[in-house]
């Protein structure tokens, strides 16, 4: 059974941010509802979805390692199988994007890709798929990518795994990393 994250008045729960790996776009479909659901039955507050591509923000008292925990095996509970979770702090989500070193002019263009451990670029193989206005770079434990032709038309988009190393990886693009910010920010939440 699922560790339980009770929150209670003066406790020192913080806003964090889940990001499901590889549903609803040829993984498990999750539905955003259910997913809200299990953070719930978690004991989690304030649980928000965005999109389904497996986005929540929510509140939280635990470390982050004990909340994915949680949240993992809820889904496997649901699903009968793995999904991974990468849960961030609000506080290290805005980071990642105050981070993003790109301006598009469509936040489709760019993307935020969010490592579970330090990633490892391949600088010959990005440079061999790389298209001549693509550009990738790595800040901290994330990996930006920028691809004003379209992520859909990218050899460099369509190898990414092999281009970045040492991780799993999950990616928003900056119009799902800014709204997810916005949900953040929503009522003054900080953490």
């Amino acid at each position: 059974m699922a560790t339980v994250w009770r929150m209670q008045n003066g406790d020192s729960s913080t806003n964090w941010v889940a990001l499901l790996r590889g549903v609803n776009v040829g993984g498990v479909a999750v539905e955003m509802a259910a997913l809200r659901g299990l953070a719930e039955g978690l004991g989690w507050g304030e649980v928000k979805s965005y999109i389904a591509s497996g986005n929540l923000v929510f509140r939280a008292a635990g470390p982050a390692e004990g909340l994915r925990a949680a949240l993992e095996a809820a889904l496997a509970g649901r699903y009968g199988r793995a999904i991974p979770v990468l849960i961030l702090s609000g506080e290290g989500f805005r980071a990642a994007l105050a981070a993003h070193p790109f301006q598009p002019e469509r936040g489709n263009q760019s993307h935020v890709f969010f490592c579970w451990d330090a990633p490892v670029l391949d600088q010959a193989l990005f440079q061999a798929l790389r298209a001549p206005d693509e550009d990738l770079r790595v800040t901290g434990g994330h990996v930006h990518f920028h691809a004003p032709g379209g992520i859909g038309r990218s050899k460099l988009a369509e190898r990414l795994g092999k281009v970045v190393t040492g991780t799993e990886i999950t990616g928003r693009n900056l119009n799902t990393v800014r709204k997810l910010a916005e949900m953040l920010d929503a009522g003054g939440q900080t953490g």
